[in-house]
C-alpha cells in the first residue's frame, strides 16, 4: 500500500518567480499620465484631470493601504470621472500628449 501521509518535494518551476532587478518607481507606474493627457486602453478612452502623488492622500482617495498614487480621469465616452490607481502598462496608449 502507498504511503499518502507525505508529499514528495517538487522544486518550484523557475517561471513562477518574478525577477526584479530594480524597484519600479512611482513615476514609472504613473507613466506619461499628466493633466490634459488623453489615452486609451481596453477599458476605454480617458483624459487625465489630476495626478495625486501624496501617498497618504492617494490611500485615502482609493481606500487602499498599498496605494502610492491616484489619477483622476474622465471617461470621454460617458463624461464620468473617477480615480484610478492602475499602473501604466504596455496596453495603454497615449493619443494626445501635453507638454
Amino acid at each position: 500500500m502507498k504511503d499518502l501521509t507525505t508529499t514528495p518535494y517538487r522544486a518550484p518551476h523557475p517561471g513562477n518567480f518574478v525577477h526584479q532587478d530594480a524597484p519600479v518607481s512611482t513615476a514609472d507606474q504613473i507613466g506619461p499620465r499628466t493633466p490634459g493627457t488623453v489615452y486609451d486602453n481596453a477599458d476605454g478612452l480617458f483624459q487625465v484631470l489630476a495626478v495625486v502623488t501624496d501617498v497618504a492622500e492617494a490611500r485615502r482617495i482609493l481606500r487602499r493601504n498599498a496605494a502610492r498614487f491616484a489619477v483622476l480621469i474622465e471617461d470621454l465616452h460617458d463624461s464620468s470621472q473617477h480615480y484610478t490607481g492602475a499602473t501604466w502598462t504596455g496596453s495603454d496608449r497615449v493619443l494626445k500628449a501635453v507638454a
